[in-house]
């Protein structure tokens, strides 16, 4: 077979994925709820993904949504229509925008994996819900509380690490203000069939590294002093960063990977 225009070492490359051998075997019982035989050697190798080299960084196949350095992967709303992101870059950190409005990525998410740090005021002022309010919002309905709450009393649902309305946090694993807190947030989509809710969303939360939440099925859209329901949306939806009237603090470090299904295109062993 001849490849026309294609490099030596690609075709070398695709020689050596027709050619690896694969172990397994083709006569053991298949897996319940899938088509692949336990230990099937024709299953998908899954995609080679290559560490942070730093600890909180962003993985080979995650897309950066904030590096330090600007806003371009964000966006407002101003009458509906889009507007220059009036929040504020200072070193390497954006702040809040301090009445200006949420803050919205231009592209649209479902099923992800989000890590995002923030940083309370270390002379955050007020008291439960008036320390240093925010929230990140999964597909523009679901809240992760974002608030000071070391040491510090409000609602059990309202607290940091919250989804917000509906669950507290198992554990409150908060630093002090002035120190930086990290979410690594695993967020499942809700499901429809037509106009049927067929599942529900979930979030699995790390809070600085302690799990806070597992797995937890959310009622639908997260609401002050209501119960909302699911309801049918888009497939995907844009994350945002509230802006909660005056409070002061800095988020950085944000990066996503879209979660996919086990079964991957082929690609063979390093």
């Amino acid at each position: 077979m001849l490849f026309v225009g294609v490099p030596l070492a690609a075709v070398l490359s695709l020689a050596f994925v027709a050619q690896v051998h694969r172990d397994g075997y083709r006569n053991t019982p298949i897996l319940p709820g899938q088509k692949w035989h336990v230990h099937d050697p024709d299953r998908p190798y899954p995609h080679e993904v290559v560490p942070s080299a730093a600890p909180g960084g962003p993985p080979s196949d995650a897309t950066v949504l904030f590096d330090g350095k600007d806003l371009s992967q964000w966006t407002q709303y101003a009458g509906g229509a889009e507007s220059t992101p009036k929040w504020k870059v200072a070193k390497g950190c954006i702040e809040i925008g301090g009445g200006t409005g949420n803050l919205y990525t231009k592209e649209k998410f479902g099923d992800c994996q989000l890590h995002i740090e923030y940083q309370e005021d270390k002379n955050v002022k007020g008291s439960g819900q008036g320390r240093g309010n925010s929230g990140v919002f999964l597909m523009s309905k679901y809240e992760v509380q974002v608030l000071d709450s070391y040491r510090a009393s409000t609602y059990a649902d309202g607290q940091a690490g919250a989804l917000y309305g509906q669950y507290p946090p198992l554990v409150n694993p908060m630093r002090p203000p002035g120190e930086w807190q990290a979410y690594d947030i695993i967020f499942t989509a809700p499901k429809f069939e037509g106009t049927k809710v067929v599942e529900p969303a979930y979030v699995t939360l790390f809070f600085n590294g302690v799990m806070v939440h597992n797995h937890q099925k959310l009622n639908g859209p997260s609401a002050h002093q209501a119960v909302l329901m699911q309801e049918v949306q888009p497939a995907e939806d844009h994350i945002y960063l509230q802006d909660h009237g005056p409070s002061k603090l800095k988020f950085r470090n944000i990066w996503i990977r879209r979660l996919k299904g086990y079964d991957q295109p082929e690609e063979a062993p390093k």
